[in-house]
């Protein structure tokens, strides 16, 4: 069996001193850097395994798990620096905000190392490709579909998101409102940040019950704050009458769906998400072609195919609810 070098890092004094120990490692090994928006994270935890599981395909690959402790572009500035000056071959990216991470990411590219972001994209100029991990169009409806479906006569929804640069998100709300005309009834009353930090998504829910006694629903297109509105929901003593909905881990939205604080929502698989951008990453870094119209090979997910951004979707999001919950919890 191949055998599989998996780091995970933080910032600071353990970023530097993970980085030093590698100088022992074998210099032939292709070290991809699997940057994420912060550690700690469940999401990102499980796309660092579909990483690995990559790893352990291709042979003779190291995944370096790394992120800044909070959801802050400088944060990853600061990984990113360090990562270019151990000379890393390769950086998969989930970004914290769209363009400041560009000045970083294109010394990487001048520095002969390839550049990628999944997830939460950069930037054109600061990557080589980007990966979706569906087409934002399908989340964008997906996630407004979510919450009035459970309701047949209108009502006041508000979102729930990350960081007010965070791009996956706010691609997502802006192709959700492109299809507000289909749901009539449904009143979008407010957009709320919680950071992606659970103290604070938990706090942005309570505000938002407390500010709209009518609220019916709760979107949360993101897998930290949908965990904590649900427990802001179930708190408040507001199940049944607050759904709480959007895009979540199966694992960590099982006791929503049981107490009834959610009744539905939807995410791709984040293992597959992390394999494919570490077979991406590879395949760029040895010597593959990104250009619009290009097929890039990933591994058991098969093929992707380059739009005019040098952007791919990976595949459609999957409903959870009731039904279906128990079949996966115990998986990601």
């Amino acid at each position: 069996m191949k055998r599989r070098n998996f780091t995970k890092l933080a910032v600071g004094l353990s970023l530097g001193a993970s980085l030093m120990g590698t100088s022992a490692m074998a210099q032939d090994n292709m070290r991809i850097a699997l940057v994420v928006k912060a550690l700690g994270i469940g999401f990102f935890e499980a796309a660092a395994k579909g990483a690995e599981e990559a790893a352990g395909e291709l042979g003779n690959v190291e995944i370096i798990y790394t992120g800044p402790t909070d959801t802050t572009a400088e944060g990853q500035i600061e990984v990113i620096n360090s990562l270019i000056a151990q000379g890393v071959d390769a950086i998969a990216v989930s970004a914290n905000d769209t363009d400041a991470l560009v000045p970083t990411l294109k010394k990487a590219m001048q520095r002969g190392i390839t550049v990628i972001s999944w997830d939460s994209g950069v930037a054109e100029a600061g990557r080589q490709v980007h990966l979706n991990p569906s087409s934002n169009p399908l989340i964008g409806n997906m996630i407004i579909k979510l919450a009035a479906d459970h309701l047949p006569e209108g009502g006041e929804v508000a979102l729930l998101s990350a960081t007010t640069t965070s791009t996956n998100q706010n691609i997502w709300i802006e192709e959700m409102n492109k299809v507000m005309g289909d749901y009539p009834g449904i009143e979008v009353v407010a957009t709320v940040y919680g950071d992606d930090l659970a103290d604070k998504s938990y706090r942005e829910a309570q505000g938002l019950m407390q500010s709209y006694p009518d609220l019916d629903a709760i979107i949360a297109p993101t897998s930290v704050g949908i965990v904590a509105a649900a427990q802001a929901v179930e708190d408040a003593g507001k199940i049944g009458q607050v759904n709480v909905t959007g895009l979540g881990l199966p694992s960590e939205m099982a006791g929503a769906i049981e107490s009834g604080a959610s009744k539905s929502f939807a995410i791709w698989n984040p293992i597959d998400l992390g394999y494919s951008a570490a077979m991406i990453a590879h395949a760029l870094a040895s010597g593959a072609t990104a250009e619009p119209g290009a097929e890039i090979e990933i591994g058991r997910m098969g093929t992707i195919t380059l739009d005019e951004t040098n952007s791919a979707a990976m595949a459609d999001p999957f409903v959870y609810d009731s039904s279906n919950i128990d079949d996966f919890k115990s998986i990601f």
